[in-house]
């Protein structure tokens, strides 16, 4: 669910809405992810162009570099995706 979600917001450029659960009292922010596993369809697709995807992340996370792990994995849920982000996140 959690990924979905992700996937949803990042596409409809909502990139905070997983993190705002309906009904949750206070606002939580991507400062509040505490770990986050990417599972890639590729890592040399993955790693070949960081200045790239260093952009993409800072989009959405800023300057805030949780506990991370990149997984290369041989198929997703969704099969035209290349990524997968799974995220902790500690709401205040």
């Amino acid at each position: 669910m959690a990924e979905s979600s992700i996937r949803e917001s990042r596409d409809a450029g909502e990139p905070n809405t997983v993190l705002q659960p309906p009904g949750w009292p206070q606002p939580a922010s991507p400062q509040h992810i505490v770990r986050l596993t990417w599972y890639v369809r590729d890592m040399d697709e993955y790693l070949a162009d960081p200045q790239a995807l260093g952009a993409a992340y800072r989009e959405i996370m800023g300057r805030h570099f949780p506990a991370m792990a990149v997984v290369e994995v041989n198929r997703l849920v969704e099969p035209q995706a290349r990524i997968e982000i799974e995220a902790t996140a500690v709401l205040p």
